[in-house]
């Protein structure tokens, strides 16, 4: 069997051709003849090479990099009828795909030596369409203001600062965030009205947070739709902090929860609406998302999956509880300046 590691020369700092030796050998110690493509700033490098070597029959793909890297590997064989195996090797800065998978995320060769376990199982992909253009993602796509906010993320900062970076950002951006008005169908119903954003998620894992979708599974056949419909600061600061506690979210009135395997989403005016795949733009609603059931075999540590679906790692947790308890000193605090704190707002909203 032939395998073939397309990976970036530029991430992590060039960690992955460091490595590249025992990457090898761990693979070839599997059975598979190993030979490596480094990809080029030209657009498209990752996903042309990933086509080519599944057209020329390579049993196994190696998506080694970052998020942008792996999604690249995934448009390349997602729309060809014969399929190979994908491994990935985490490489990047939130590592989303390999934080989902449970694939170790600080030790690249430990990431290869996942398929020494001989394990794999087949993982849903999300299919967009926009006019002509036909995408596929395997972790989150969405649209709306706080999407956006991925774009202006400088990857320096994400590189020094992981998904905390996020935080930064939107700490920024959202006092002059507004809702806008969207029109979206999912498989049980119709949403028309103003919201931030909305989310169409394939695991529990988005820019580094692990209870944004506490509930999804991968290979179920279901989005996870997800429809902010607040921008105020004190409601957006209660929301993330659910998020952190447990996925608390899921359950709040400012939130729309769904599942579901097909969407169709459009600004409910003239507006642009700009789409996030996987987060980088994609292209302009209207889309049309599909869940594409159990579509590529994944290598991945199905047991570690299994045991780690309860478990945090010990740095979010750190996080996690530092950010709460921030919200919680922030309760009465008048956010917005209107006379009202939020733990008033929070109070009133449930009764």
């Amino acid at each position: 069997m032939r395998a073939r590691v397309i990976y970036n020369p530029t991430s992590g700092r060039e960690i992955v051709k460091k490595h590249l030796v025992e990457i090898f050998q761990i693979y070839e110690e599997a059975g598979y003849e190993t030979s490596a493509y480094a990809t080029t700033p030209e657009p498209n490098s990752a996903r042309n090479e990933a086509e080519r070597a599944a057209k020329a029959g390579f049993e196994l793909i190696v998506a080694a990099g970052g998020d942008g890297t792996i999604n690249e590997v995934v448009n390349g064989i997602a729309g060809l009828e014969k399929r190979p195996k994908l491994a990935i090797i985490p490489a990047g800065t939130t590592n989303d795909y390999a934080r989902a998978l449970h694939i170790p995320r600080n030790n690249l060769v430990e990431a290869a030596k996942v398929i020494q376990k001989e394990q794999s199982f087949f993982m849903d992909v999300g299919e967009a369409i926009m006019g002509e253009d036909l995408s596929y993602f395997i972790n989150i796509g969405g649209g709306g203001q706080l999407t956006e906010l991925t774009y202006d993320v400088p990857s320096q900062l994400k590189s020094v600062f992981g998904y905390l970076a996020y935080f930064v950002k939107g700490a920024e951006v959202l006092p002059r965030m507004k809702p806008i008005p969207m029109h979206i169908e999912y498989d049980d119903g119709i949403f028309e009205g103003e919201a931030t954003m909305f989310l169409v998620a394939l695991t529990n894992s988005i820019g580094g947070f692990e209870q944004i979708a506490p509930d999804a599974l991968l290979d179920d056949g279901k989005f996870t739709l997800i429809i902010v419909k607040t921008s105020n600061l004190a409601d957006m600061m209660y929301l993330v902090a659910q998020v952190l506690n447990g996925g608390k979210h899921i359950t709040n009135s400012k939130i729309l929860y769904k599942k579901t395997s097909k969407i169709f989403a459009r600004p409910g005016n003239t507006s642009k609406m700009m789409i996030n795949l996987d987060g980088e733009y994609g292209g302009d609603a209207p889309v049309t998302f599909t869940n594409l059931h159990q579509h590529i075999e994944i290598i991945a540590s199905t047991d570690d999956i299994q045991k780690a679906v309860d478990k945090k790692d010990e740095n979010a947790e750190n996080v996690e509880d530092a950010f709460i308890k921030e919200v919680e000193e922030l309760t009465n605090t008048d956010i917005n300046g209107d006379g009202e704190t939020h733990s008033s707002k929070k109070e009133a909203h449930e009764k």
